[in-house]
């Protein structure tokens, strides 16, 4: 059993059926403030028994007349209940987020008050969810469809935005009437513990939601290929989605992947330059860059090149890195030790391969404790190197010019991701061909990392497939079910021919 040497730092437990158990095997594990680098709570550290628990409560729960008999709009009652709750526990959630992953305060407060929203909305769509009535080619026939919950959903969320990650899974497939076992990152899983609070306080049924908590080996593992487990949604990096498909690949779950990318900002000659540079700032230094949709590509026009980097500089330049718990503060730490050094990597590398290094490249002077490292942007000739192709999540920004738009749509689409694209046009015909020739599921013009309950977000390649958020994201918790009525009063004629 892991001692728990620090006895003034508080233990959370597993959600299981409306409970909070311990891990089978009794051992917890530290979490850090990535503020300070010191751990500031225990977590549960659970086995493949404990995830084999979990799923069978979850299975439970979803067979239970208690939850099964519920209508749509009785379940949409409670969803929306759950957004209340969140609405009132804001604050409180949005620090223990920000000591959980080292995001700004300001930015976890601002997220944590519209989070709700997207529990209102997909209560509001609870009960406008149906099938439809088929025009089909037999006169003696009357057929429709039904959507059905699919049964226990197996949610696998990352460290960068844990309960807004989360919240694109459960509350779209709560509504559908499905289970759900969330399984968070292990390095934040502090807040999502602190949410699922609210769950009995919301009215939900025991074992309807449920947490468990620990490492991909075992519990990712055991829950993804559980036999009982028929929807996974993971959000996280390509090398571990690919293990999540071959898990899946045991009990025929559906599956839908929210990854990263390698997305891009690109600037026409007629941008606002000010307004421009604001986004990319706002696209990869906002999160500190981990985020999945950050911008780490610039591409620039060379007639407004000079323009835009100037302003680009002179503003990354005055970002205040400090404790993101300070509203103040407007780049915090990264939220792990392995993520620093995975960045510290690739600003050798990129200074190797031939970048030019403008700003940035380093740990910030003054920060004896904590894992943070500065803005950083790279000058580039071309679109070839490491560093401007594959996923850093980090604050390393890569800038290249350009001359046409076919050049810069080929180079856009130079890439194995497919997620995000920022364009900055005052050219609004210009703006859609563009729009319509990159390759991403996400288009944003003249603004950049905006976000709704309403608007679905998802890519290609190796950014994911499937969709979560606005109505797409029912879909994905639901299945249909094909119904055919004989309105004949004659008798069946010959039963060895297809009707």
């Amino acid at each position: 059993m892991t001692e728990l040497a620090a006895t003034n730092l508080k233990k959370y437990n597993m959600y299981v059926n409306g409970e909070w158990i311990e891990p089978s095997n009794g051992e917890y594990f530290q979490s850090y403030n990535p503020a300070t680098g010191e751990p500031w709570c225990y977590i549960a550290k659970g086995t493949a028994e404990d995830v084999d628990k979990v799923v069978h409560a979850a299975h439970r729960a979803f067979l239970n007349s208690e939850w099964a008999n519920m209508t749509f709009t009785e379940r949409g009652r409670l969803v929306r209940k759950l957004g209340e709750l969140i609405a009132e526990r804001a604050e409180e959630l949005a620090e223990f987020e920000t000591r959980d992953n080292g995001k700004l305060i300001r930015e976890m407060r601002g997220q944590l008050k519209y989070l709700p929203e997207f529990f209102y909305y997909y209560a509001g769509l609870a009960d406008k969810i149906h099938g439809e009535t088929l025009p089909i080619d037999k006169r003696d026939m009357f057929v429709f469809t039904s959507k059905e919950p699919l049964g226990v959903v197996a949610a696998i969320t990352p460290w960068n935005s844990p309960l807004y990650l989360t919240t694109l899974k459960l509350a779209p497939a709560l509504v559908a009437g499905n289970t759900i076992v969330i399984k968070p990152s292990e390095v934040t899983s502090a807040s999502l513990l602190e949410l699922v609070k609210l769950v009995e306080e919301a009215g939900f049924p025991p074992g309807v939601v449920n947490v468990v908590t620990g490492f991909g080996q075992p519990v990712g593992d055991s829950l993804t290929s559980h036999p009982l487990v028929r929807r996974v949604a993971f959000t996280g990096g390509p090398e571990t989605a690919r293990h999540v498909v071959r898990n899946s690949s045991e009990n025929f779950a559906k599956v839908t992947l929210e990854l990263g990318g390698k997305s891009p900002n690109i600037v026409f000659d007629d941008a606002d330059p000010a307004n421009a540079a604001m986004g990319i700032i706002a696209g990869i230094f906002g999160a500190s860059g981990q985020s999945c949709v950050a911008g780490s590509r610039a591409f620039l026009h060379v007639d407004i090149y000079d323009k835009v980097m100037q302003i680009l500089v002179d503003r990354v330049s005055q970002i205040k890195i400090g404790d993101p718990l300070m509203d103040e503060t407007e780049m915090g730490p990264l939220a792990t030790k392995t993520q620093l050094e995975r960045v510290e990597k690739y600003v050798d590398l990129g200074i190797n391969e031939g970048g030019k290094l403008i700003t940035g490249g380093k740990k910030p002077g003054g920060f004896k404790q904590g894992w943070y490292f500065e803005p950083t942007i790279f000058e580039h000739t071309n679109n070839k190197s490491r560093i401007t192709r594959e996923e850093i999540f980090g604050p390393v920004l890569s800038v290249i010019p350009f001359k046409e738009e076919e050049e810069v749509i080929q180079l856009a689409n130079s890439t194995d991701y497919g997620l995000a694209v920022g364009i900055w046009s005052k050219d609004g015909a210009r703006a859609h061909r563009v729009a319509k020739a990159v390759r991403a599921g996400i288009v944003w013009v003249n603004t950049y990392r905006s976000i709704s309950p309403i608007a679905p977000i998802g890519g290609s390649g190796l950014s994911g497939f499937g969709r979560e958020g606005g109505y797409e994201a029912i879909n994905e918790y639901m299945q249909s079910k094909v119904v055919w009525i004989n309105t004949s009063t004659e008798s069946i004629p010959d039963p060895f021919i297809m009707r």
